[in-house]
């Protein structure tokens, strides 16, 4: 891996790092820091097709469901798409308070695909699907 791709892949990694302490701490505005403005992130029902309404949505979970919630995230892969875009896959889910453990049935696989701007990475759209076990 070249110098430039081990210092986009570092930058890409404090990006996700960021979103994550904002969601332990409560924090819509820091949540969507790194969101471009026409970001879209697609959940199971859910559709929402810009950085506000991510953080609107981020916002009323923080005050009510979500409240209290921390996350586990690991990180499978990423792969860099030309000198300014990348897709991460990333496995994780929420824990409700109490929890030390993320039951299978709330496991999700996640894909976010960023975008290089003026020399910074930013979050472009977020897409998760819950994990199927094997039958």
């Amino acid at each position: 891996m070249s110098d430039n791709r081990a210092n986009d892949t570092a930058a890409i990694t404090a990006v996700l790092e960021s979103l994550y302490k904002a969601w332990d701490a409560g924090d819509a505005d820091a949540f969507v820091a790194d969101y471009t403005q026409e970001a879209t992130a697609i959940m199971p029902g859910s559709y929402r097709s810009s950085r506000e309404e991510v953080r609107q949505g981020m916002a009323a979970g923080f005050a009510s469901f979500l409240k209290g919630t921390t996350t586990t995230n690991r990180q499978l892969g990423i792969r860099f798409l030309g000198r300014d875009g990348a897709i991460v896959v990333s496995e994780a889910g929420i824990l409700f308070p109490g929890e030390s453990e993320v039951p299978a049935d709330r496991v999700v696989y996640a894909t976010w695909v960023l975008e290089k701007r003026d020399d910074a990475w930013l979050i472009a759209a977020y897409h998760n699907s819950p994990v199927k076990s094997a039958s």
